[in-house]
């Protein structure tokens, strides 16, 4: 089984985890774009419970139920985390080793950026991925 683990840019921010990835995501919404400071949001999603976090995170609400995670050290975004669902996004850049990230789909691409080129293949949805 791969072992997902990676941090922050400081390191005072560490996570790991043995499980499999839900899905793996890249999110093209102004949420995440304004959130990450990027044109999208990259992402490994898991069970909160399979995710071990060490070191002090800051939290800010993107969304009523969206809860974002980052290091109040240096300011490195790492988590998205929707409590009622009990998942956790991981972003794939913090990732100790970013090559094991394999999306399988594009959402919200009707708020992607006009220079980025989707050409990998993947499902693309304007909106919302189907259930």
């Amino acid at each position: 089984m791969t072992k997902y683990q990676g941090g922050c840019l400081c390191g005072a921010v560490r996570y790991r985890t043995e499980a499999e990835p839900i899905n793996e995501r890249v999110c093209h919404c102004r949420i995440c774009q304004k959130a990450i400071g990027a044109a999208f949001n990259a992402r490994l999603l898991f069970r909160i419970d399979d995710v071990t976090i060490e070191g002090p995170v800051a939290t800010i609400n993107s969304t009523p139920d969206l809860q974002r995670g980052f290091c109040p050290v240096c300011g490195t975004t790492m988590f998205s985390r929707r409590d009622a669902r009990g998942i956790l996004g991981v972003t794939s850049g913090s990732l100790d080793d970013p090559s094991l990230f394999k999306p399988d789909m594009h959402f919200w691409t009707a708020s992607k950026q006009s220079w980025v080129m989707l050409d990998d293949g993947l499902p693309q949805y304007e909106g919302a991925p189907p259930a």
